[in-house]
């Protein structure tokens, strides 16, 4: 059974709705239609509210007639058709926001005084439809202009609609039970459209308080301040208000924007971008915007609290997008705080770096801080992290160049405003920087290359100084084909260097201003030796000497003359004797002069800041690098600012996790396994230090760089980097020791040091140097390995027992009975093949780069050949070096390793110190001497010497 409210209801409406379709057909639709669109801006501007407000009456009828309708058939059925089936009820959040359309429609109206010029344009017919007009008005209509009077037929039935709606849905409310199910439904009503009431007065009150203000300025401000958008919340006419420094004539806040005058000069600042600070002074607060900060200052506390509640209020609504609703307490009462932190767009003015720039992004009491993007308008932008108004943190910077479509592309970490850490820069050239930043320079360690293809192709990895290459340095230059190692100064070689060409050609000098001065070394590709002075293009200049490689010397004086070649006046000595190979086939260059531990401590140095600041996760980027492909596309458009430097799945990779994880694995079985690990991932600390120190020996001994003279300088290399890495390591320890509240450990001794640095660190780094390393090994030893390999070529004539008997290997301990044999070793004979276990085994050492492992299968090998010769003989038999030395030449000789030589040397020069006098230093001595005597002519290795016997001295 339906209840009197509800017969009500539907009276309200039905007049409601012929109301609106009245005021549509003679009211709003003459305003709209009939008349010349008008020819100045403002007319224009007042059609257009008029065209919206039209359309917002119209939905306003079509949500009434819905309503409408459900209310009829609630009285046609009411045992089928609920409380819950009236619109007002079910939806009344979607009628709601109709009326608060046509609110908005109808004040913007008011505003800009559109009633009072529509009325003027059709005075004539508004003077005859007075009649209609007062029937639509419930007061009388006085004898005024036509505006108003459209104004008050417009909004009058609204406010009475909305009034007789609450008086109902309250009295509905109380004729429903509480357990009835359509109770919460029209308690929601009843509120949703009580607050409506409260806001509806209170849009009318500031809109006709915005009109009124147009008219109390000067005809310069009125059209700059006269927007529909506007609504007047504060004016100081009405609550005096001192600001300073600006001194403001007069202060006006609106919705959207708080307005300083000054004489013709209007001060606008967006509302969104505005932050208040109380202060100390009971009658002042500040205020920031992102370019001005002043104080407001009233004689009155309470006019301090009326102003700053005010502009808080209108803050809050302006970073809501939307008027409160519903309205919020009354003045005076506290209102919410605005966030700190918030995100807007804002265009600087002011002269300086960032005029006509435009920054979007989060900010933060008047200064962007957080994530954000500043544009300028020649196309200059920069993406990423600021902090008080600055460029802080990981940044994408694009820079136009002259060139069309050319930038230059910096994806770098960023200080206070300037370039400052590790970054990636690809310039509009198509030269591309890797490396490290300080104030915006390139300072510290970093890697400058030109693509291939261009016209001066040029790489440069090494130390910079206020982006000019200074310090130790390796620079290559493809036009000249020649990499230069040493010394720089203000872009220019200056100091000791070392050049290795294509030619093979190696000189090592002193350089002044990319010239060289004073004498030098010069090694030619036949080994010949000058040493003396000599010109930029290897021309010998003065005097020197020559030693040529089979002895002769010429010592004098060298000049060139016109198209003559070389001329020398000197003497030639040609009753020396044939040097030592090593005095100039295998002289190395370079380790005199530039200290091994002073070479590359710009790589270290960004690492041990790091540690020293304790290891914050923020820093970790920008002093140990990102690892990010390089992507052209970058450049070429802006919609490519954002550069994913680490992978989703790799977010354990924070700090805390890493030292975390050191910790737990500080026991010595497990050291090696969590090192391997670590200097595995890219991400890792020490993985990120490992990788740059491959790539400056890369760029030092690869390509033009693998010249045999290198050798040393290269070798001593690895083992510094291995120790710097183990220093790295401990480094870490005592940070994650340090964060956990222990005591740090003790410094470690100098012994203990190399114990771990050779038998823990260097195996696991030498396989990322070892490509590069060896090439130089091979380079060096290739006339020995050459004479070895002509050897082993001579002794694989012989037959099993034809060897064993040119050797002088005893008979008795020749394998020819195969009654205690193993199988492998019965196999042997049947192939003709002795010792083949022994073989086998040896064939491992070029398996793995591992020094240490090398060793192990020498022990091995060491052990299949005497196992071999202890079942020949049917006892336990130890091999005397007389005996050992003929068999291992044996089993060399079937196995053909190639290079072996250079395994040698490799093995002898980076194995552990400890093992120095032990086995494995008599088996690789052993080893050695099989490799000389198979270089020698005669192959007849009778008299072979006998110094150690294998089970002494160790």
């Amino acid at each position: 059974m339906c209840s009197p409210e509800e017969s009500s209801l539907l009276r309200l409406e039905e007049v409601f709705s012929a109301t609106l379709a009245r005021i549509n057909s003679l009211v709003l639709q003459p305003l709209v239609t009939g008349a010349p669109e008008p020819s100045d801006p403002r007319g224009r501007e007042c059609l257009r509210l008029l065209q919206q407000l039209h359309k917002s009456s119209q939905c306003l009828w079509e949500v009434t007639e819905e309503s409408l309708h459900s209310l009829r058939e609630r009285l046609l059925h009411p045992d089928s058709k609920g409380l819950e089936s009236l619109l007002l009820l079910r939806d009344a959040d979607r009628v709601l926001q109709v009326y608060l359309e046509y609110i908005q429609s109808y004040t913007n109206c008011v505003v800009v005084q559109a009633f009072q010029k529509a009325g003027k344009r059709k005075s004539e017919y508004w003077r005859g439809q007075r009649k209609m007009l007062r029937q639509i008005l419930s007061d009388v209509i006085s004898e005024g202009t036509a505006g108003p009077v459209l104004a008050q037929a417009l909004c009058q039935p609204l406010t009475h609609h909305v009034q007789k709606y609450v008086h109902l849905l309250l009295s509905l409310g109380d004729t429903v039970g509480e357990c009835h199910p359509a109770r919460k439904l029209v308690v929601h009503a009843a509120t949703l459209f009580g607050s409506l009431q409260s806001f509806l007065r209170q849009a009318l009150g500031q809109a006709e308080a915005t009109q009124a203000l147009w008219s109390t300025l000067s005809s310069r401000l009125r059209p700059v301040l006269c927007t529909p958008a506007h609504r007047l919340l504060q004016d100081s006419r009405d609550i005096p208000v001192t600001v300073s420094p600006l001194r403001a004539e007069r202060v006006l806040l609106f919705d959207d924007a708080l307005i300083l005058l000054q004489g013709h000069h209007v001060h606008t600042f967006d509302l969104k971008l505005v932050w208040l600070d109380p202060g100390q002074d009971r009658n002042t607060f500040h205020v920031l915007t992102p370019e001005e900060e002043f104080s407001f200052c009233t004689k009155d506390p309470e006019d301090r609290v009326v102003w700053q509640w005010n502009v808080t209020q209108a803050v809050c609504q302006a970073l809501r997008g939307k008027k409160d609703f519903p309205v919020l307490g009354a003045r005076g009462l506290d209102s919410p705080e605005p966030p700190t932190c918030r995100c807007a767009t804002y265009t600087f003015c002011r002269e300086g770096r960032l005029c006509q720039a435009t920054y979007e992004g989060e900010w933060c009491q008047g200064r962007p801080h957080g994530k954000g993007t500043l544009k300028w308008p020649d196309g200059q932008n920069h993406v990423g992290y600021f902090r008080q108004g600055l460029e802080h943190g990981f940044g994408i910077c694009l820079v136009p160049q002259a060139a069309e479509d050319k930038f230059d592309c910096y994806k770098c970490h960023w200080r206070e405003g300037s370039m400052c850490g590790y970054g990636i820069c690809e310039y509009s050239t198509d030269e591309v920087y890797k490396g490290y930043f300080q104030e915006g320079l390139r300072h510290g360690f970093g890697v400058l290359e030109s693509p291939l293809q261009a016209p001066h192709s040029y790489k440069y990895t090494g130390h910079w100084e206020r982006d000019q290459r200074s310090g130790y340095g390796i620079g290559e230059d493809g036009d000249r084909g020649e990499r230069y190692i040493g010394m720089w100064q203000a872009d220019l070689h200056h100091g000791p260097g070392v050049v290795v060409t294509q030619a093979g050609i190696c000189y090592q000098g002193s350089f002044q201003a990319d010239k060289i001065v004073g004498s030098g070394v010069l090694l030619s590709e036949d080994d010949s030796l000058y040493e003396g002075t000599f010109t930029r293009d290897l021309t010998l200049m003065g005097k020197g000497k020559v030693t040529f490689p089979n002895g002769f010397t010429l010592e004098g004086s060298f000049g060139s003359g016109m198209g003559r070649g070389l001329q020398t006046q000197g003497v030639l000595d040609t009753a020396a004797l044939p040097p030592d190979p090593s005095s100039t086939r295998k002289r190395q260059l370079g380790q005199g002069a530039f200290p091994v531990e002073s070479r590359w401590q710009g790589v270290y140095n960004p690492f041990q800041d790091f540690v020293r600041a304790g290891c914050p996760q923020d820093l970790q980027e920008s002093l140990l690098g990102f690892h990010v492909q390089s992507s052209r596309e970058l450049r070429k458009s802006q919609e490519y600012l954002c550069c994913e430097r680490t992978h989703p799945e790799d977010s354990k990779n924070r700090i805390e996790d890493i030292l975390e994880e050191l910790l737990q694995h500080r026991q010595p079985d497990m050291l090696q396994p969590y090192l391997k690990k670590a200097l595995g991932s890219a991400l890792h600390p020490l993985g990120k230090l490992l990788r740059t120190l491959m790539l400056t020996f890369q760029a030092t001994y690869a390509g033009v760089g693998a010249n045999k003279h290198l050798q040393g300088l290269a070798q001593e290399e690895v083992k510094q980097h291995a120790q710097e890495l183990w220093a790295a390591y401990r480094a870490l320890l005592q940070v994650a020791l340090q964060r956990k509240g222990q005591a740090p450990e003790e410094e470690e001794d100098v012994e203990t040091r190399d114990l771990h640095v050779h038998g823990v660190v260097l195996p696991l780094v030498l396989p990322s140097f070892y490509p590069e390393l060896f090439t130089l090994y091979l380079l060096l030893h290739e006339r020995e390995d050459g004479l070895y390999s002509q050897g082993i070529v001579n002794l694989s004539l012989f037959s099993d027992t034809k060897l064993l008997e040119f050797l002088d290997v005893q008979k008795h301990l020749w394998p020819l009975k195969d009654l205690t044999l193993t199988t492998n070793q019965r196999y042997s004979l049947v192939r003709d093949k002795c010792f083949l276990s022994a073989t086998e085994c040896l064939q491992k050492i070029i398996t793995t780069v591992d020094p240490r492992e090398k060793l192990q299968v020498l022990e091995r090998t060491y052990g299949e050949i005497e196992a071999t010769v202890s079942r020949v003989l049917g006892r336990e038999h130890k091999l005397p070096m007389d005996d050992l030395l003929p068999l291992l030449i044996y089993v060399v000789s079937f196995l053909r390793i190639q290079h072996l030589g250079a395994e040698i040397h490799l093995i002898r020069d980076m194995m552990d110190p400890v093992h120095a006098g032990g086995l494995y230093d008599f088996l690789l001595t052993a080893l050695e001497s099989c490799y000389e005597h198979i270089q020698k002519e005669d192959m007849r290795l009778h008299h072979l010497p006998s110094r150690w016997n294998p089970r002494e001295s160790w």
